[in-house]
């Protein structure tokens, strides 16, 4: 059962026991639950090509070799790119997604994000070939693309909520209409 359908056997009703009530809410209920997918699911596959394009096997085996620690000092980052210093302080120029912070002695400190962004960066401009505007672009373009499914994920996660607290209310309904009907 996926994220958006409903367990109708929830309310402990078979469906030959089911009311033209029963068959009301399980009728309203699908359509709710299908036309959220409707509407979500066009925007999420035409969004889904750009990470899918940008990030290949190599880059999360690379990226999930990135040790555990709090901060990475540019040597360290410098070696585990295979690229020298130099070549990083310079991506820090052009490239606004690496942005390491700084100790009271100017040392860089590059935290888990600064060096999965590196990755991204050295993998875009050495194995794809881009330029560095093109790179940048495509920086770019992947912030945007995270943010906005962030924004849904959040949208989503409210409508579940708002579903849930509807099957809440239909389930206290259908309860109420059994007690109804046994009065009478």
């Amino acid at each position: 059962m996926t994220e958006m359908e409903f367990d109708v056997t929830a309310t402990g009703v078979n469906a030959s026991e089911m009311t033209l009530a029963d068959r009301f809410v399980e009728r309203t209920q699908s359509q709710v639950a299908e036309k959220i997918i409707h509407s979500k699911m066009p925007d999420m596959v035409e969004t889904l090509s750009l990470p899918a394009a940008l990030c290949d096997d190599k880059l999360l085996l690379e990226m999930n070799s990135i040790p555990e620690k709090m901060g990475f000092k540019i040597g360290e980052v410098a070696d585990m790119l295979g690229i020298k210093q130099y070549v990083l302080r310079y991506w820090e120029s052009e490239f606004e997604v690496l942005k390491p912070k700084k100790a009271d002695n100017n040392q860089r400190y590059y935290t888990r994000k600064d060096v999965e962004n590196a990755y991204l960066i050295r993998k875009l401009l050495h194995r794809d070939r881009f330029s560095i505007e093109g790179a940048r672009a495509a920086m770019k373009e992947l912030k945007t693309h995270v943010r906005s499914e962030v924004k849904k994920g959040r949208e989503i996660s409210g409508m579940q909520k708002q579903m849930e607290i509807m099957q809440d209310r239909l389930d206290d309904l259908m309860l109420d209409i059994r007690r109804l009907r046994q009065l009478f």
